[in-house]
């Protein structure tokens, strides 16, 4: 009799988080996290627009040098993209295959679903792709420049200008500050929620944050089409 040469091998503990609906969701929280973090950044960075071209294009160069001498140019500025990469990409992939195990889990939808309930998992699948969308969108409009006919590289100060003194440019942000919005107002519940921070006595206050949250980032984030619509920023 030949001797059995397979060893079960137990999935590594990665494997095993990455497998679980549990983990899936935690991963979808921390990138989420590290994501409003940035949002945060990137929005006050956003509003030094409305001091000038010199603070602007000053900020977005000292975003260049993070770091120096010990990091070189632009290297702390790749960091933060790959991080940002990767937590787009962990967030995307999880919502995406956990809504594909809920559809499997319930292909009937249930007669009295809460009206609440569906219309938070709408806006956030739907929120979802239309941010991803803007992504790409933003990249090849202020980053690569290849879809801003007037950009000028080197000057961000004028790309911005150049972007929204387009009536796309500014419907398209709009809309996605609107969805991020959305996003955010149901997301960062959702994520304190996975991550052990909700409780009955705090869920209000949880609920009140995400809020302010959301309609602090989308009033920043839009502010800075409606200022260049407005002659504010010229």
């Amino acid at each position: 009799m030949a001797l059995a040469t397979r060893t079960d091998r137990r999935p590594s503990m990665a494997r095993t988080v990455w497998d679980s609906t549990v983990g899936k969701k935690a991963i979808m929280a921390v990138s989420g996290l590290v994501m409003l973090l940035y949002l945060i950044a990137h929005m006050y960075g956003n509003l030094k627009i409305f001091f000038g071209p010199g603070t602007f294009n000053g900020y977005a160069h000292w975003l260049r040098t993070i770091g120096e001498p010990a990091l070189h140019y632009e290297w702390a500025l790749w960091i933060i993209r790959v991080v940002l990469v990767v937590s787009v990409v962990a967030h995307g992939v999880c919502a995406y295959q956990l809504s594909r195990r809920d559809l499997k889990a319930r292909p009937v939808g249930y007669a009295h679903r809460k009206a609440r309930t569906g219309y938070a998992t709408r806006t956030m699948r739907w929120g979802g792709v239309i941010l991803a969308l803007f992504i790409v969108w933003h990249l090849l409009d202020l980053t690569t420049l290849t879809v801003n006919r007037n950009a000028e590289p080197g000057h961000p100060y004028q790309n911005v200008e150049a972007t929204f003194h387009t009536w796309y440019g500014d419907v398209i942000y709009i809309v996605a500050m609107l969805a991020l919005g959305l996003h955010i107002q149901h997301g960062f519940w959702s994520a304190a929620q996975t991550l052990g921070a909700g409780s009955a006595t705090r869920d209000r206050a949880l609920k009140i944050t995400g809020t302010a949250l959301a309609v602090l980032l989308t009033a920043g984030f839009i502010a800075v089409p409606v200022g260049v619509m407005a002659g504010i920023v010229h």
